[in-house]
């Protein structure tokens, strides 16, 4: 090879690899040995958004996964940025959702010597990561970052993590050999791809059919979907299924959206009923955890018989339920909607069970409405609610996308906020992660730029990321943040006088934050709007004009902080 042929880096190298397999976003912190990365994945045409900190750029990555059915990438700097970055990593596998973290790390000649940020960072992300990898060579970036973005994705999606020594950053080829090594890689892909098509799991047509006999003989039937069939796209053939059998539905809060809550074979509002009565469930891209009660008595009868559609045979072989059909949500509920128009059958609104699910449902929507009718100053949490909830429906369609988080307000928001259309909900998830929310929100505007974002979130919540409203305002995305000013975790100082005792009685309680602080002067600080609403018309005229302008806005709403308590699900564990 001659001396003067056109050299590449590993720096650009990582770009180009990286372009050419598809990535065109990625979130991260930049600094020591990765900054050359970001600028030239830049140069190639990938959009970096730069945040303040690891973990909210961490939880963009997940989310935005999660939204495009592609990796979301991470990119952070060596030892304590790498370990910052594992709350998203560790977050997207919980969640089962597609990304790779990418760190930088210590040159490998230095290995053991104490060098600048040094980390054994394969074996930190290990129990968080299905493939962990570290070239040692420029040569070996190409299939490295193909394996790593291919793995990803492949049968249950998840976490992987890519190690990048400083030497190999530094080292150098021509740029032809580059070219020739992403190409191997490349046709790795494809033939991965088409191999995996050919082989991929999936339920077998005998299984397909005794779940469709398992229904039609069910005298309480129920259809469950999570964000697993969200994630697949599955709404079609789900709505396709709903409608063909007249049987009721449940999503689990992320599965909200994919048929409307607006539907009338919606048992959420029934859902302690739905849920105990059913004889077979059908459950589709939803795990039984402490979100579905593990599926087991006395939340659901002790004879109930489970059909579980997941992409994951393992799951399925752990759960062992009545049937297990393996493969895509999408994929498989379309199976068993052409088995049911060979056969078809349904229940009718006439039927015992549907209208017993459909007269509860009416009894509490009718509950929740009388709650929510009154207008209560000092703010209670229903309130601000109905308003915020009347002015996403003013909106129409496209549906912004819903963050949302915190103890009271998520809990109650789930059930007073409505999702009409798919992957239009984003909240702390399996894992009941708090913090996610700025993050959330920005990777919902980086993948969903034709809708607007709304953020629902306590005041503790956003606390923890409330720095990456600089990061809103910087790349001016479509974002309103609505905090619910409480004065603290579930609400300001709860404690009986017979607590506040002790050498630091004095101390703020551990639940309480400075009062009606002003988070609204935080967002104008850096050039967005703020707002501080108390009362109705405050809150409607600033949902409004923030609503209309689609620019950053951050509206502090003060609530009472005696109103609420701890969900009635959790309470048992604090």
């Amino acid at each position: 090879m001659a001396e003067n042929s056109p050299q590449i880096d590993g720096n650009s190298l990582i770009a180009k690899s990286l372009t050419r397999f598809g990535v065109t976003h990625m979130f991260g912190v930049v600094g020591i040995p990765v900054t050359s990365v970001a600028t030239r994945a830049v140069s190639h045409g990938i959009r970096f958004i730069a945040f303040h900190n690891e973990q909210s750029a961490g939880y963009a990555a997940s989310a935005y996964g999660y939204l495009t059915q592609k990796p979301g990438i991470l990119l952070t700097v060596s030892g304590p940025g790498c370990v910052h970055g594992l709350a998203g990593l560790s977050n997207a596998q919980i969640n089962t959702w597609p990304m790779v973290l990418i760190s930088g790390s210590s040159d490998q000649r230095d290995s053991g010597k104490g060098d600048f940020q040094e980390l054994d960072q394969i074996s930190a992300v290990k129990p968080f990561s299905k493939l962990s990898i570290k070239p040692t060579s420029i040569s070996e970036i190409p299939m490295s970052i193909f394996r790593v973005l291919t793995q990803a994705v492949s049968g249950r999606p998840g976490g992987c993590y890519l190690d990048l020594p400083t030497d190999v950053l530094h080292q150098t080829i021509s740029v032809s050999e580059g070219d020739e090594l992403i190409s191997i890689a490349e046709k790795e892909m494809q033939r991965i791809e088409v191999e995996e098509l050919n082989n991929s799991n999936i339920a077998s047509n005998s299984e397909v059919q005794k779940a469709v006999n398992l229904l039609k003989e069910a005298k309480k039937p129920l259809i469950v979907f999570g964000k697993g069939a969200a994630f697949s796209r599955a709404e079609d053939e789900l709505k396709k299924l709903v409608e063909s059998t007249g049987i009721s539905f449940l999503p689990t809060p992320m599965g909200k959206g994919l048929i409307s809550d607006n539907h009338e074979l919606a048992a959420t509002a029934a859902r302690s009923l739905a849920i105990g009565q059913c004889d077979v469930a059908l459950v589709i891209g939803a795990r039984l955890n402490w979100l579905l009660h593990f599926g087991e008595p006395p939340k659901w009868s002790k004879d109930v018989k489970f059909i579980l559609v997941d992409v994951c045979e393992e799951e399925i072989e752990l759960r062992k339920p009545c049937v297990g059909l393996v493969g895509d949500a999408k994929k498989v509920v379309g199976m068993i909607n052409k088995v049911i128009k060979d056969d078809p059958f349904c229940l009718g609104k006439n039927h015992p069970w549907i209208e017993a699910i459909s007269k509860k449902v009416k009894d509490n929507v009718s509950r929740m409405e009388g709650q929510l009718a009154k207008d209560v100053v000092p703010f209670n949490f229903f309130t601000p609610l109905r308003i915020i909830r009347d002015a996403i429906i003013g909106l129409g369609s496209p549906a912004p996308v819903l963050v949302s988080e915190g103890a009271n307000t998520m809990d109650v928001g789930r059930a007073v906020l409505l999702q009409t259309e798919p992957r239009t909900r984003l909240d702390a998830g399996t894992w009941g992660t708090m913090g996610v929310g700025l993050g959330y929100c920005i990777a919902a505007a980086v993948a969903c730029p034709d809708r607007l974002v709304v953020a629902v979130e306590g005041d503790s919540g956003f606390g923890f990321s409330a720095m990456e409203v600089e990061t809103v305002v910087r790349y001016q995305l479509p974002i309103v943040v609505i905090v619910f000013n409480n004065s603290g975790v579930y609400g300001g100082d709860r404690r009986s006088p017979e607590e506040v005792t002790g050498p630091h009685k004095d101390d703020p309680a551990p639940t309480s934050f400075v009062p009606e602080a002003k988070y609204h002067v935080m967002m104008e600080a850096f050039g967005g709007k703020g707002y501080l609403v108390r009362d109705p018309a405050e809150l409607k005229s600033a949902l409004d004009e923030s609503f209309s302008a689609r620019k950053p806005a951050v509206i502090n709403v003060i609530i009472d902080p005696f109103a609420g308590a701890e969900s009635g699900r959790m309470q048992h564990k604090n």
